[in-house]
Formats: C-alpha cells, structure tokens, sequence
C-alpha cells in the first residue's frame, strides 16, 4: 500500500474498508495526515488481491493496529531480512522510505512536479522540490532528445514498451512511440 500509494504509514493505518472501491480499484484517503490534501489512488490488481486476502473483522482494513505496531513489525520484519540477505543497508529504510521512493521514481517518469505535488497530497509545490533534487542526483540531468520509432507489428510493438520506449500516438495504422536519449 505504501508502496503504490506513497501514503504516511499513519495514513495506512487509519484506512477503513470504505476507503476501497474494489471493483474500479481505486483506494481514497480522506484522513490525510499534517495538514495534506485528501487525495484517490488507481492501485493495481495484485495490492487488490492482497487487500482482499486481509480478514475483515474490524472497520479498518488493518484492524486495531496502531503506527507504532506497523512500526515494530517493519523493524522486526527488515531486521530478518537484513541478516538473512547480510545486506546492513536495509536498516536504513523506514516506513517514510517508501513514500521517498515513489515521489522520486514518480518525477522521475513524468518530470512533472505538479503531478507529484498532487499525487503526495502536498499543499504547496515547495514541499515536491525536495523529489526533484534527489531525482537530478540519482540520475543525472536528462536530456530532451528522443528516439523514435514507428510500427504497426504487435510483436515489434511489445518489444518496444518492454525496452522503454512509450506509446506516444497513432495515425492510421501507425503507432508511434518515444524513448528518451
């Protein structure tokens, strides 16, 4: 959930089954936390399965636990995980990594800021330009050079979404498609 949704974890927490539209797969937080905007998310089949397999006993999807449960669970969770794969980097990740994480790769994808600052719910777009310097970081400068292709074979089409390049338009029976340099 936090994941998919860059929600708070505290935000998670509060979720209630009323929250998820199971058929059109749509979770909406209405309790956002410190001051954010209540925001929706289109989440993905595999988060539904997931949602769908928790008991339902209780008003809220991840019944009476609190921030600090998740918490401890986390910790409990990363510290197996962390001897298991004798990786010592994965202390540092926390709930909030998450939410980091998606709001990088998000920019990242779209270059779009306001996207992001609408996505995480954030009030103001100076709270998003933080994304935006650890994204420049990560991956450098990008460029504004494309390569372009053009077909209107279905293999050759798959082939070219599975190596990066995004369906741009279609005229005729032409598709076109962009990756950038």
């Amino acid at each position: 959930m936090l994941k998919e949704t860059a929600m708070r974890a505290g935000e998670a927490v509060r979720l209630e089954w009323t929250d998820v539209d199971f058929e059109r797969r749509i979770v909406t937080l209405n309790k956002p936390e410190k001051r954010s905007n209540p925001r929706m998310w289109r989440v993905s089949n595999e988060l539904i399965a997931m949602l769908n397999n928790l008991p339902k006993i209780n008003q809220k999807i991840f019944g009476d636990a609190t921030y600090n449960t998740f918490k401890q669970m986390f910790q409990r969770t990363r510290k197996r995980l962390m001897h298991t794969l004798q990786n010592p980097r994965l202390e540092k990740i926390t709930l909030h990594t998450f939410r980091h994480w998606k709001a990088t790769m998000l920019y990242h994808q779209t270059k779009d800021p306001y996207y992001v600052k609408q996505f995480l719910g954030h009030k103001t777009l100076k709270n998003t330009e933080i994304y935006i310097t650890v994204e420049k970081t990560i991956f450098g400068e990008y460029s504004d050079e494309f390569s372009v292709k053009v077909t209107s074979k279905p293999e050759e089409i798959k082939a070219l979404l599975e190596t990066g390049f995004e369906h741009i338009c279609q005229k005729d029976d032409l598709m076109f498609f962009r990756k950038r340099i």
